[in-house]
């Protein structure tokens, strides 16, 4: 049995000026080269207790803890952040806050520099790491170049460049494209199973990581409410109201199916087995009309933003956008989707007018609201109720926290608070969200997809650029796929998600695009009503 890398007993914790606890009595053993995945609500402890594995609880925060937790054979009380990142390597939601060097090579090698490390041992870690993160082409790049999805990914390079025996993570895919954010998980679990890397990662997006876990903790208001196996934490799940289980599960769980499937794979082979399991069948052109068609047929008016012939050229750098042509009606809800790099944020910066294009031009009906990556970048206030007014507050579900501090929020109440601020001045022609699901649980998105409702139809189009397929699935009329700096499909949800590899929701995956299912209920009502003889 491996030796316990972490042990907790009976620690709890309050943030400063806050009255209810953060943690509040968990026991709990990580062994050494075990793979934990926190599953929780937003604001449900995951983040807090992160903070206290990699010392940042109490010593950075401040606040009231009792009980013991040692990392790596060192109590928390008494070693602080730079002692335990001996041991552990941390990525925080927003990996932005923590790049400090301008150069991605000269990020990689500070920490394997400040070990005092050889010349020759700093360039092969920095190698090593870079070929295994899938940022080698990155390392001569400056940082404030990058993308966010880069960014993370450097962020997780520079974690993990000096070799820790603990690697914890903050919503990790949360920037990452479909194709890179399933290979990263993969890659975890190679580090875990190769180099022995025990990982504890907290993840809303559930379905990604749960097949290369081994164990998922599960907590609600800081106390753990479940500690299983992958497979049982859904059965768990699905009878505790199904906030927590994955999409598939709860395709299964509302057909009536069981036991329920961790990964899509076992999904189809549980179907298959089950004589339910339909051939490959992507959607016809006609499945699944949404409002946009609607809204194009109505008139041609002036729309609510047009680009033409956009191009934005770095000097000595690629071409981010390169002749872009997008028009958006009033009352549209679109998903801007694409791999990383692809020029989602640069558009979205552009329709702001924070960008000027290099060619071409922009015109919008009236004012552009932009929600960046960084929701740190709109709370500039010491207490939450500061930052917006009574009405946003409740909006964003902090109406009972207008004294607390916005760095003692979740990172989904930050997200959520930062959207009311970028939205404050309004009305707007247009509304830019930039990956504003990050760290944001199913009920808080499904928040948002009301809100950008409401939004749409008060008259804005509404733009999100996002790699959550569910959200996308969830809340667009339209999708708006861009390929290096250019659109490459443009269509409805079903007729540019259902049928593919990477941008596709798991449903679609497990049905093979049938039916143009992308929700488990949609997928649960074609089981239900066209497979089942």
């Amino acid at each position: 049995m491996p030796d316990a890398l972490v042990r907790a007993d009976r620690l709890s914790y309050a943030y400063p000026e806050r009255a209810e606890a953060g943690l509040c009595d968990i026991s709990l053993e990580l062994a050494e080269g075990s793979f934990t995945v926190l599953a929780g609500a937003s604001g449900s402890g995951k983040s807090t207790l992160l903070r206290a594995l990699c010392g940042l609880v109490p010593h950075f925060h401040g606040g009231e803890v009792s009980g013991e937790l040692h990392v790596g054979g060192m109590s928390v009380r008494e070693h602080g952040p730079g002692e335990l990142a001996a041991v552990c390597g941390t990525v925080f939601q927003e990996p932005e806050t923590q790049v400090v060097m301008g150069g991605v090579r000269a990020e990689l090698s500070l920490p394997v520099e400040h070990r005092g490390q050889s010349a020759a041992a700093v360039g092969r870690s920095v190698e090593e790491v870079a070929l295994a993160l899938g940022v080698a082409h990155l390392l001569e790049r400056r940082t404030d170049t990058l993308s966010g999805g880069e960014l993370q990914r450097v962020a997780i390079a520079a974690a993990l460049v000096h070799r820790p025996a603990l690697l914890l993570l903050d919503e990790p895919t949360s920037q990452l494209d479909p194709v890179a954010g399933d290979e990263l998980i993969w890659l975890l679990r190679r580090l875990n199973e190769e180099w022995g890397t025990a990982v504890v990662i907290a993840e809303h997006r559930l379905e990604r990581c749960l097949p290369a876990a081994d164990r998922v903790v599960a907590l609600d208001a800081g106390s753990v409410l479940c500690d299983a196996p992958p497979a049982d934490f859904l059965s768990w799940a699905a009878s505790h109201g199904g906030a927590l289980a994955t999409p598939v599960a709860r395709l299964f769980s509302l057909a009536g199916l069981g036991p329920l499937p961790v990964s899509v794979k076992a999904a189809r082979d549980r179907l298959r087995a089950a004589g339910l399991a339909p051939a490959h069948s992507p959607p016809a052109g006609g499945v699944a009309q949404t409002p946009r068609r609607r809204l194009r047929r109505r008139a041609r008016t002036q729309p609510a933003l047009e680009t033409r012939g956009v191009w934005h050229e770095i000097e000595d750098g690629p071409q981010v956008l390169r002749g872009l042509d997008l028009r958006m009606e009033r009352g549209e809800r679109v998903a801007l989707m694409g791999r990383n790099g692809a020029g989602k944020s640069t558009l979205l910066r552009h329709l702001k007018g924070l960008v000027e294009p290099t060619r071409g031009r922009i015109d919008a009906a009236g004012a552009v609201a932009l929600l960046l990556q960084n929701p740190g970048d709109y709370l500039i206030h010491e207490r939450v109720g500061e930052e917006t007014g009574s009405q946003g507050l409740a909006a964003a579900g902090l109406s009972g926290r207008p004294g607390a501090s916005p760095r003692d929020l979740s990172g989904g109440e930050r997200q959520r608070l930062a959207l009311e601020v970028a939205l404050g001045g309004g009305p707007h022609a247009v509304v830019c969200l930039d990956e504003p699901t990050r760290g944001m649980d199913r009920a808080s998105r499904a928040a948002l997809a009301e809100r950008i409702a409401g939004l749409a139809q008060g008259g804005a189009a509404v733009v999100v650029a996002t790699h959550d397929t569910e959200f996308a699935a969830e809340f667009a009329d339209r999708v708006v796929l861009m390929g290096q700096g250019t659109v490459i499909a443009d269509g409805t949800p079903s007729e540019v998600l259902a049928g593919g590899w990477h941008f596709s929701t798991d449903v679609a995956r497990t049905l093979a695009g049938a039916g143009g299912a992308l929700t488990p209920e949609a997928g649960a009502r074609m089981l239900t009503t066209e497979l089942v003889s």
